[in-house]
């Protein structure tokens, strides 16, 4: 088989473009949610709301604590949820709480 140069450089721009509209359609889905029974969020005591946290179980937990103010959270200024690398590609909630809190 012999493929003209021109044949191949057809189908690498197909290649290619269509590895881009792949990617761009990825980014623009939304994010799945973190869910309080995922093996993770329960090993790093993740919960939604921090108001509800086991004070007691997680005693380096202190009042006023949340993910919008943890230097790991990735959302910005005001939304509800957004993304944590302890998580991966699932976000949190801005007003949850989980035990790798910092704030340094």
């Amino acid at each position: 088989m012999n493929v003209s140069r021109r044949t191949f450089v057809i189908a690498c721009i197909g290649a290619a473009s269509s590895l881009a509209l792949e990617r761009n359609a990825s980014a623009q889905a939304p994010a799945a949610k973190l869910d309080e029974s995922d093996p993770q969020a329960r090993q790093y005591g993740y919960r939604h709301d921090a108001t509800k946290v086991d004070a007691q179980r997680f005693s380096n937990y202190k009042v006023g604590q949340t993910c919008a103010n943890c230097s790991l959270f990735g959302g910005a200024a005001g939304e509800t949820w957004g993304g944590c690398p302890l998580f991966g590609s699932k976000q949190v909630a801005a007003k949850g709480w989980c035990n790798q809190y910092t704030n340094a």
